[in-house]
């Protein structure tokens, strides 16, 4: 394969997307979108899941938490093979494994099968993840970074908040299985065309860290299966506190590991860069508040005002609409105005949003009512969600985007499990299932919680500098190859 240099954009008069771009984006954004879509899209198909399959409630968690677990787990050290393998061939053997193992669910004759279908279905979305954002940082030079990740935001935001739509449409209208299914279509063609349209690009050549792998994916262990085991063992049992301590342990060790190799994993100075930290921090709270609300108000659309899961689903899309209008544009915004005002205006915003629904939110709530803050809560988190990718990737060198970007998605995954964990905490306090009244009592306080984490991640937002629009980068260089059968794209930059 043929290899070129990556400049700086200003060196290219012609900044419009060329093929390999465009083509950059659609297959990373569509498997993207296949994994954040199977994060939720079981939520409303559990149900139908326990009466088919004869699953116990503990089942039923598990066929979310094995997925969560596994996804969050692996996305560090799926990164660290990427830098060395290859970004492009770990991208399309995670599309592989996640295809394979969709089918699996389908098939799945018990709970059992089903939950470690489930589990390899997360192994997959961590080598997915991770190296999509990568790729995509690859393909486009700076300010063309901003409008990628806008359009990118746009596609993976639907399935944050669309996940219970296409779960209940396809759950009522054919069968649970399918939620499965339509992925092996899209995985099928994906593999091809990934490897005959992307460019493949490495990162720098340098000893594997496997004492880093080994730390970093313990304590992930750790820190996840005492988040997503807590609200049923209880808080302060020996289990959640055993668990939660030991993954703590683990990242201090991980991190004093990383400060004193000579190869590290993932160089802890990008923390003392302002976009670097504050973007991280922005995601995690920005996550934990999206998907946590999500999760609740696919429930409260049911078991508080009684609707179906397909109508229950289709009231959730002025929350959808909203991510998909404006996320792209919010992209081109981003080289104008920088990073801070997108990020702490979309969150306070988002922040309002959920505080709304949360004084809003009864038993006797008539639906149009909502409509205002959901909408409201979707231009809060466009703005936001590409603000937040950009600052991260931005705020590190070329060679070192794979590794920002597996911190990214480990935060983000990390923070959709705190989300869920802590508002069902706070829901199960106040409320129960067994009236509207009652599911109403314990949401109220849980979305309250939901602004407050936004409201901290405009806060984290404000750490985050504004970039000076007129600044001229260095140019740099990186190696990548051309796709096997597609033109070499123009040059390109990883620098913002």
């Amino acid at each position: 394969m043929s290899t070129h240099h990556v400049e700086d954009e200003r060196t290219d008069p012609n900044p419009r997307m060329n093929a390999s771009q465009r083509w950059t984006l659609a297959l990373t954004a569509t498997a993207s979108l296949m994994v954040v879509l199977d994060m939720l899209v079981v939520t409303t198909a559990l149900n139908r899941i326990r009466l088919d399959l004869g699953a116990s409630i503990a089942d039923l968690e598990w066929t979310i938490t094995a997925f969560t677990l596994s996804f969050a787990v692996l996305l560090l050290p799926a990164s660290a093979l990427g830098d060395r393998l290859g970004r492009r061939r770990m991208f399309v053997a995670g599309v592989a494994v996640f295809t394979v193992a969709s089918a699996a669910c389908a098939l799945a004759p018990d709970a059992a099968a089903l939950i470690t279908a489930r589990t390899v279905q997360g192994a997959g979305s961590a080598l997915i993840m991770p190296h999509a954002m990568v790729l995509l940082s690859v393909a486009f030079p700076g300010r063309q970074r901003a409008k990628a990740l806008g359009a990118f935001s746009s596609v993976t935001g639907l399935g944050t908040v669309g996940g219970p739509v296409v779960g209940g449409a396809i759950t009522q209208g054919l069968d649970w299985h399918w939620i499965f299914w339509i992925n092996v279509p899209l995985g099928v063609l994906l593999v091809p065309l990934a490897r005959a349209r992307m460019a493949e690009s490495t990162g720098p050549s340098r000893r594997l860290d496997v004492v880093g792998v080994a730390l970093v994916t313990a304590a992930a262990f750790g820190l996840v299966w005492g988040l997503v085991r807590g609200n049923s063992v209880g808080w302060t049992g020996g289990e959640t506190i055993g668990t939660l301590t030991g993954g703590a342990l683990l990242t201090a060790a991980f991190i004093g590991w990383e400060l004193h190799t000579a190869s590290p994993m993932l160089p802890m100075h990008f923390f003392r860069t302002p976009a670097f930290s504050g973007g991280n921090t922005a995601g995690f709270l920005m996550y934990a508040c999206t998907v946590g609300a999500t999760f609740l108000l696919a429930q409260y659309l049911q078991a508080g005002l009684g609707y179906d899961p397909l109508a229950t689903g289709l009231r959730l899309i002025p929350w959808t609409l909203t991510l998909t209008l404006i996320a792209p544009l919010t992209g081109s915004l981003v080289p104008r105005v920088g990073e801070r005002p997108l990020l702490v205006g979309g969150l306070v915003v988002l922040a309002v949003s959920m505080a709304w629904v949360a004084l809003l939110s009864g038993p006797t709530l008539s639906y149009p009512a909502l409509i205002p803050p959901l909408a409201l809560g979707g231009c809060g988190l466009s703005f936001a969600m590409p603000a937040a990718q950009h600052a991260v990737l931005g705020a590190v060198p070329p060679a070192a985007v794979g590794a920002a970007s597996g911190v990214f998605n480990t935060l983000r995954q990390f923070g959709s499990t705190f989300g869920v964990a802590i508002l069902s905490a706070v829901f199960a306090a106040s409320g129960d299932y067994g009236s509207p009244k009652s599911f109403s009592d314990g949401f109220r306080p849980a979305l309250g919680v939901a602004a407050m984490l936004a409201l901290g991640g405009a806060i984290a937002g404000a750490w985050t500098p504004t970039r000076n629009r007129n600044a001229v980068s260095a140019p740099v260089s990186a190696t990548v190859s051309a796709p096997a059968s597609a033109p070499t794209p123009a040059s390109t930059s990883t620098s913002s």
